[in-house]
């Protein structure tokens, strides 16, 4: 077999230099690729395929969970007004009420922030994450740092670990942005 090999190869190198060969396996390898990536579509209507090949799998979206970076930019946008915090406070105790503990934390902090905003403690950029705000914030107003330190952690261990929250969490978070509140 390897003597139909080697007499197979010299004949190719003998018609074909062999940087040029070479550049030819390389793009009939991204062809055959680029192909098979998009199978189904780059085949005319007029052929008939099976429907066990028409019908593959779609490619599975990711949770809303795991799209933390969207969640992190959405915590900064907050509108500074007061009627604005309370609504977003009856949110937060509303979607604790229904058990959804994680989306309370991360009201709860987008509350914070909103108020850290109208404080005129950190810039209402949007891009930035929580953890960044909180140590802007804290730089500036230092009896700040301990609670939103705290709770842009419980944040992060909940959104950004995935870990499930509780009602101990909300708490936890209720208690921290009480004591933000309490130093601005």
């Amino acid at each position: 077999m390897s003597r139909i090999w080697d007499e197979t190869a010299a004949i190719i190198f003998d018609v074909i230099p062999a940087g040029t060969a070479i550049l030819l396996l390389l793009f009939a390898g991204a062809l055959a690729g680029t192909l098979w990536y998009f199978f189904p579509r780059w085949v005319p209507k007029r052929f008939a395929l099976p429907d066990w090949i028409r019908r593959r799998p779609k490619k599975a979206k990711a949770p809303k969970a795991k799209r933390v970076a969207d969640d992190a930019t959405e915590a900064v946008i907050t509108p500074a007004e007061p009627e604005a915090a309370v609504a977003d406070l009856t949110l937060a105790d509303q979607l604790a009420a229904e058990g959804r503990y994680a989306e309370a934390l991360r009201q709860r902090l987008r509350v914070i922030l909103g108020e850290l905003i109208a404080a005129r403690l950190v810039p209402p950029q949007p891009g930035w994450t929580a953890a960044e705000l909180a140590t802007m914030a804290g730089g500036q107003r230092p009896a700040v740092a301990g609670p939103l330190g705290g709770a842009t952690e419980l944040f992060a261990e909940v959104w950004y670990g995935q870990r499930p929250a509780a009602q101990a969490h909300d708490q936890h978070m209720r208690t921290l942005t009480d004591q933000v509140r309490a130093a601005l």
